[in-house]
């Protein structure tokens, strides 16, 4: 089901052993918070709504869970107020007020959270490869091998004998629904484990309501434009989607555009608040999508991740309007030089050249 990606040693435990050591390094806190990763997807938000109910009921402290950015996808947005998660955004945050720090979904030194620079999280537990690089020791640091960090939180739980309410088995059953397109990329025995597990559990009407959300007319306007733009190559599809009023609004595009049969790569872009952000897809295996993107904007700045067939980066935007541009252009360069497709001019998707 996948090649395995590095871990952390806590990683490498049975989760009965994780669980041990993650208790005993709460008790006797006062007062916790875990963070997500800034414009956090359903998987994020899940594991960090479960992992505060596991420390609260399981170790006594009185949790918080809070995200850095915004939360605007339709689907997303429908999650939170569908399923009552209890979140915040980081502006009500006072730092000050907590003796405890987790992050989900993410590293301490990836770049893409709100944990303020000063400050190392206690617990890290996410889903993705181990990030060596420039790596901060983490008193707890579970970097697991799984398709969702939703995933390694339905572990703990079941290893903590807690039993999910319907919103909560609703959550993790997404957030790995979500992150492995139906137990179909990047999935591993675990995955589907916990995914029959929750299934009994939730409610079906609930997720139905956030599987298929009102959607302003932005979106259509949005999607309109990113197929407008589109260019598709031998090997990739690239679109270009200027503003953005929602920054994950660029990886569900990537998503969609992923389907194109022609292509192994798809790749969107789009900025929001003088940041760009990047999505990718890859439809091979075999490829290394985190690694690739990582390789294209490490020297750029802002923060890049993922795995072997998805990945994001956000590079922030300075300058003048013709700066931004030819940092986008600099960006493609490189993509299209990566993939051997730099000499090719490119057709555009709703062109009828295109079968």
């Amino acid at each position: 089901m996948g090649h395995e990606s590095p871990r952390s040693p806590i990683g490498r435990l049975p989760v009965r052993k994780k669980l041990s050591r993650l208790l005993k390094l709460a008790r006797g806190k006062t007062r916790g918070l875990v963070l997500t990763h800034d414009n956090p997807d359903p998987d994020s938000l899940a594991s960090a709504v479960a992992l505060a109910l596991i420390l609260e009921r399981k170790a006594g402290v009185s949790m918080q869970v809070a995200y850095g950015g915004i939360i605007g996808r339709a689907e997303n947005i429908a999650f939170v107020r569908v399923l009552k998660l209890p979140v915040e955004p980081i502006s009500k945050i006072v730092f000050d007020d907590f003796d405890l720090f987790a992050l989900v979904d993410t590293q301490q030194n990836v770049g893409n959270h709100a944990l303020p620079i000063h400050l190392t999280a206690d617990v890290v537990i996410d889903h993705h490869p181990l990030r060596e690089e420039n790596q901060v020791p983490v008193p707890f640091s579970d970097i697991g091998n799984t398709g969702a960090t939703s995933t390694l939180l339905t572990q703990y739980m079941r290893a903590a004998r807690l039993e999910p309410g319907p919103e909560l088995a609703t959550a993790l059953y997404y957030g790995i629904k979500a992150d492995t397109r139906d137990l179909e990329r990047q999935t591993r025995n675990p995955d589907v484990d916990s995914y029959l597990w929750l299934f009994p559990k939730i409610d079906r009407e609930l997720l139905s309501k956030i599987e298929h959300p009102d959607v302003p007319a932005r979106y259509f306007q949005l999607y309109h434009a990113a197929i407008e733009r589109a260019k598709v190559y031998s090997s990739a599809v690239i679109t270009d989607m200027s503003e953005v009023y929602s920054p994950d609004m660029v990886a569900e595009v990537a998503e969609r555009l992923s389907f194109l049969d022609t292509a192994v790569w798809s790749l969107a872009y789009g900025s929001y608040r003088s940041q760009l952000y990047l999505s990718l897809r890859v439809s091979d295996r075999r490829m290394k999508a985190g690694k690739l993107i990582r390789d294209l904007t490490q020297d750029l700045g802002g923060s890049a991740g993922g795995h072997g067939s998805m990945a994001g980066a956000r590079i922030p935007l300075y300058g003048t309007k013709q700066q931004r541009s030819a940092l986008k252009r600099e960006v493609v360069r490189r993509f299209k030089e990566s993939l051997g497709i730099e000499a090719e001019r490119g057709t555009a998707l709703l062109s009828s050249d295109v079968s």
